[in-house]
């Protein structure tokens, strides 16, 4: 079957100075960190803002584990904030915002409350407890440090598949991991995607090769395979896959960012977080289930105004959710097996090998 690499639009020639990494950095002015343990099986990822950001977020799933996400309520007080943190470990994976709070304040980053700063650094977590890794942590889980490591880590390139908070990810059906996109809106504006999937749904159409995000995939970036010749049977039997026979019983949670450097308000970045939600949606089935923690932050990095703000803040949603579509299916390419017996295949295990037409 011929490749629908190429069929989507081609993007906009990019900025001038801007170097295309396909990746959320590059929105201007965010930085990305990775901190891996590949003995417990876990990770820390980090989006650093370069100046405190215009930030929101929209949770869908049943299960979500969050920190700082009432902050990011456009009725509070503060509307910035200087890193978002996403991390493995379930509820211990909280504590990597305080690595990276701590690392911004020995910075001098924060929210100034007279003399004092308080860095701003939201956060949400995946269940990766029981991937065969050595979870005998007791009194000392390690998350506080791999997100101090993955503060000092941020760069504008970073490592996909299982680095970071994609380390751990065993989701439904193959190993997945963290994946980032990026694309440039018809007004120019750029933006950008990271994404760690441990999700209750598939990625994949059946038990073929073919992703779910394939209409949207640019320069074969997850293969090139396009679509199974027979779409829409195999739309209709998704509903009686086996991964859904008896429901769905495992503990997982697809957690982004995506990032714009538009000029918003939080009012405008909220409604940006919740259109890149359909991103998930074009590449899982099923998603927001009541075992997911389904989390998209967003962020304005605030460097090119909207010049008509209703029609390019749709534009900008729309693209938001392809652009996290595509992060979705490069986190399931990118992934690699976790180093403990009977551990999950990867996609490239199953299908690298084969007959992929």
């Amino acid at each position: 079957m011929p490749s629908l690499a190429g069929s989507a639009s081609e993007p906009p020639a990019p900025a001038a100075g801007l170097r295309v990494r396909n990746l959320i950095t590059d929105v201007p002015g965010l930085r990305v960190g990775n901190a891996t343990d590949p003995h417990i099986g876990t990770g820390v990822t980090v989006v650093l803002c370069d100046t405190p950001a215009v930030a929101a977020v929209d949770g869908r799933g049943g299960g979500p584990g969050t920190r700082e996400t009432d902050l990011l309520d456009p009725a509070a007080t503060v509307e910035r904030v200087d890193a978002i943190t996403l991390s493995g470990g379930s509820a211990f994976g909280l504590d990597a915002a305080s690595g990276v709070m701590a690392g911004l304040a020995a910075r001098g980053r924060g929210f100034a409350v007279g003399t004092a700063k308080v860095p701003i650094v939201p956060g949400a977590i995946l269940f990766d407890l029981l991937n065969g890794g050595d979870k005998g942590w007791e009194a000392h889980p390690p998350y506080t440090r791999l997100g101090r490591d993955a503060l000092e880590a941020a760069d504008l390139d970073f490592s996909l598949g299982s680095v970071g908070a994609g380390t751990g990810c065993t989701p439904a059906t193959v190993k997945c991991g963290l994946g980032s996109a990026s694309a440039i809106a018809a007004s120019g504006h750029v933006v950008g995607a990271v994404v760690a999937v441990n999700a209750a749904g598939s990625p994949l159409f059946g038990d073929g090769p073919q992703f779910r995000a394939a209409p949207y995939e640019r320069g074969g970036e997850f293969g090139g395979l396009g679509l199974p010749q027979t779409v829409s049977q195999a739309l209709a039997d998704e509903v009686t896959h086996p991964h859904l026979k008896g429901g769905i019983s495992r503990f997982s949670t697809t957690i982004a960012v995506v990032a714009t450097d538009a000029t918003l308000t939080t009012v405008q970045a909220r409604r940006l977080a919740i259109m890149a939600q359909n991103g998930l949606a074009l590449s899982l089935f099923p998603v927001h289930t009541p075992l997911d923690g389904d989390v998209v932050f967003a962020l304005s990095t605030e460097r090119r105004p909207l010049e008509v703000p209703l029609p390019d803040l749709d534009r900008l949603g729309a693209l938001a959710s392809v652009v996290l579509a595509r992060a979705v299916a490069r986190a399931i390419f990118a992934a690699t097996r976790l180093p403990f017996p009977d551990c999950q295949k990867t996609w490239h295990d199953h299908f690298a090998s084969k007959d992929q037409t």
